[in-house]
């Protein structure tokens, strides 16, 4: 039997990844005026020591404005870059690849932790959590639009302000590189910034950044660029889009943005959904296993662009199958390694992967390894109740 999909290498441009297998960026709401602390290390450390071929590091924000909470993580200067090379070095000691995801909430900033509500924070909130520059904290967007009538209203980004926020990514892109990070994400998804930008809902400028589509893709066009400017050209560089969001951005025109960012520098699309009306997007079919995988496939066969399957990827075998099929190049994971952050092995196991526990570090390997050879009839505790092998149905 050969070596499953999900456990083969894989190379974009001169990274190469030990397997499929990703940790999505998952926010943490953590961090201590933007800087990553030992929560930080604790959550992705284990993620790599799991057995992942590539772990992200949260949403890490290009400016303070941009923060969604308190605890966002920061790259806006220099002196966050020792922080985060801390954790991109741990991950990469595990024998994993560290990446990073940088982004903008635009309108979606400022407001309390998802657990403490998710509203608008008040001021008085900021307080409480530690803030202390309230007033710069603000508001920005393509227009003087709320999320929703209820939602806070923005100021309205200008022209001026635009072309740093331009520089702003730039800027986080090299101190991402600094800090030791092999792989960088655009964050233009979930409603955020970039995805305010491309929608005709969130973005009614009349300038040279709003208006047609065409004229909508600019910023993140040219943050794409100017990213890929900074960013060295031996690493990979992704996106992640909403690829449709039901709310007048869908897969056609994720189709059109990808080929030109594509023309940027852009090797592979993490392909999401949602985020601008604050509901799940169910074009695809109803929230199940593999809500969003159709996203990934149209992304793949439509752009000459490698495509990351994420959302409710749950099992072994329907990872493998994702990939089998053609529909993606690589499965990212989120809740899921919340849940069993030792899922790559997990997954060896079930797939049959020789020599399964050595995507474990030596220190699991050698005791896991030596307890499966020793006693026959043990079964590992993340298999289904009843079951020896996994089984599930879809």
């Amino acid at each position: 039997m050969g070596t499953p999909l999900l456990f083969q290498p894989i190379k974009i441009r001169d990274v190469r990844l030990k397997n499929r297998i990703v940790v999505a960026p998952m926010h943490q709401y953590a961090a201590v005026k933007g800087y990553p602390t030992d929560w930080h290390l604790m959550n992705v450390g284990r993620f790599a020591a799991g057995g992942a071929g590539l772990v992200f590091i949260e949403s890490t924000k290009v400016e303070r404005r941009g923060c969604g909470t308190a605890g966002d993580t920061g790259l806006w200067d220099d002196s966050y870059i020792e922080h985060f090379k801390r954790l991109a070095d741990f991950i990469r000691s595990q024998n994993s690849i560290p990446a990073i995801q940088l982004g903008h909430s635009g309108r979606k900033a400022r407001r309390f932790r998802p657990w403490e509500g998710g509203a608008p924070l008040t001021e008085e909130g900021a307080i409480k959590a530690g803030v202390d520059d309230w007033d710069d904290w603000e508001l920005v967007a393509p227009s003087a639009i709320g999320s929703s009538e209820t939602e806070p209203i923005p100021r309205a980004l200008s022209f001026g302000e635009i072309q740093k926020t331009i520089e702003n990514w730039s800027e986080a892109a090299r101190r991402a590189n600094e800090a030791g990070f092999d792989v960088l994400e655009i964050h233009a998804a979930h409603g955020y910034l970039l995805h305010q930008f491309l929608s005709p809902k969130a973005n009614l400028r009349t300038d040279e950044y709003g208006g047609s589509e065409s004229k909508r893709m600019r910023l993140p066009l040219e943050i794409a660029e100017a990213v890929r400017g900074n960013w060295p050209k031996e690493k990979p560089l992704f996106i992640r889009l909403s690829v449709e969001d039901d709310a007048g951005w869908g897969p056609d025109e994720s189709v059109r943005f990808s080929k030109l960012v594509k023309e940027k520098g852009v090797d592979v699309v993490d392909c999401s959904s949602g985020g601008m009306r604050g509901s799940p997007v169910i074009s695809a079919g109803p929230v199940g296993y593999g809500y969003q995988v159709p996203y990934a496939e149209k992304i793949r066969k439509e752009t000459d662009l490698m495509s990351m399957a994420v959302g409710l990827i749950v099992h072994a075998e329907q990872a493998e199958e994702i990939l089998q099929s053609g529909q993606a190049d690589l499965i990212a994971i989120a809740r899921e390694f919340l849940h069993n952050p030792n899922w790559a092995l997990d997954a060896a196991l079930k797939l049959g992967v020789e020599e399964a526990f050595a995507v474990t570090p030596p220190a699991y390997d050698y005791w896991l390894e030596k307890r499966f050879n020793s006693v026959k009839d043990v079964v590992p505790s993340t298999y289904f109740p009843g079951s020896d092998n996994g089984d599930f149905k879809i």
